[in-house]
């Protein structure tokens, strides 16, 4: 049987020349490889040549200022990088560094096979230092949510996930595209008069889905309570 993400990629390939995959454009070179390179650098020619997958793991490492990046989806991805690969399953690898279990997650959720937990389920089951933070009550929620999981400067996962089981939204201050698989998340990442404003014409995008609140916004949960 084949596997479902690397045939996810096939198909992706298959449909189109290039495609994104958060701050990250795949163009399909002539020679029937891939070429990578971080979106707003699509015209620019003096870029760092890279060839093997596993290079993905120190160009996600840190951002332009050199500053460690813990959350791999936040729009911080260094610039002025190309990374050359030769085979879909060398494509795959890469991905996973830039973003681990994205793609797992995408192929899950176009099979109905995604399971999806509340924010609220999550900080129950905390334990140890981190159980403080399930007392957050849910107007900090509506906050911390709005302010750690915003596309601009936060992360460029799309939210899946409610609050609670009563499925009350994440953040009434987030906007509605933040829950839409179909919206490309870093179009709500450019500031306005960027050159790529979000009326411009993109490829194709699979998006970095969020099924489960990460363990950074459990952390910041936790310093809301320990702060009061």
């Amino acid at each position: 049987m084949a596997d479902p993400v690397e045939k996810l990629l096939e198909t992706v390939c298959n449909d189109s020349r290039s495609f994104c995959v958060g701050e990250i454009l795949v163009r399909k070179t002539s020679t029937g490889g891939f070429a990578l390179s971080h979106r707003d650098d699509k015209a620019t020619d003096q870029l760092k040549i890279f060839r093997s997958a596993e290079d993905a793991i120190d160009i996600a490492k840190h951002d332009d200022a050199g500053n460690y990046r813990p959350l791999k989806t936040a729009p911080k991805l260094r610039h002025g990088w190309r990374l050359d690969l030769e085979t879909l399953e060398d494509l795959r690898r890469a991905l996973d560094y830039f973003y681990p279990g994205r793609l797992a997650m995408f192929a899950a959720w176009k099979s109905d096979k995604l399971q999806i937990t509340p924010l609220r389920e999550t900080l129950e089951r905390q334990s140890g230092m981190y159980r403080a933070a399930a007392r957050i009550s849910d107007s900090q929620i509506n906050d911390v949510v709005a302010d750690f999981c915003r596309s601009n400067g936060g992360c460029l996962r799309t939210i899946l996930w409610k609050r609670d089981a009563e499925e009350v939204i994440a953040s009434t201050k987030l906007p509605k595209e933040k829950f839409d698989p179909a919206y490309d998340q870093m179009m709500a990442s450019k500031p306005p008069g960027s050159p790529t404003p979000a009326t411009a014409p993109i490829p194709a995008t699979i998006p970095l889905l969020c099924q489960e609140a990460c363990n950074l916004l459990i952390a910041e949960c936790r310093k809301v309570m320990k702060g009061e």
